[in-house]
């Protein structure tokens, strides 16, 4: 899983598979992100169906230890984005999982 798919990747994607014009898909697209943001700067839950939400949410203070010299250290309370995925996604996932699993497995018999 050592794949990463960048906002220009995307906007390639898109603009390939709807025929729209490159610039007008980066421009879409730096929209949506930038609304995303805004909402949640707001606090706001940002609810994508078929995909997941966006939510913000707050993180203590807690502990922490550099792993290197073992001392101990405060990390500040801080917000953070969580992602949920959505029901679709979820289920697409597992069977990704599933499959890839079941891949393995078919190797491992044939190398054998």
């Amino acid at each position: 899983m050592d794949k990463t798919v960048t906002r220009a990747m995307l906007s390639q994607r898109v603009a390939e598979t709807t025929d729209h014009a490159r610039p007008d898909v980066d421009a879409l697209a730096r929209q949506m992100f930038d609304l995303i943001g805004e909402a949640l700067k707001g606090g706001e839950t940002v609810k994508m169906t078929g995909f997941g939400t966006l939510q913000v949410r707050s993180r203590a203070e807690r502990l922490g230890r550099n792993p290197r010299t073992g001392e101990t250290y405060t990390i500040v309370p801080r917000q953070t984005v969580i992602f949920v995925p959505g029901g679709k996604l979820r289920e697409a996932l597992d069977i990704a999982a599933q499959k890839a699993e079941a891949g393995k497995a078919g190797d491992a018999k044939n190398t054998g």
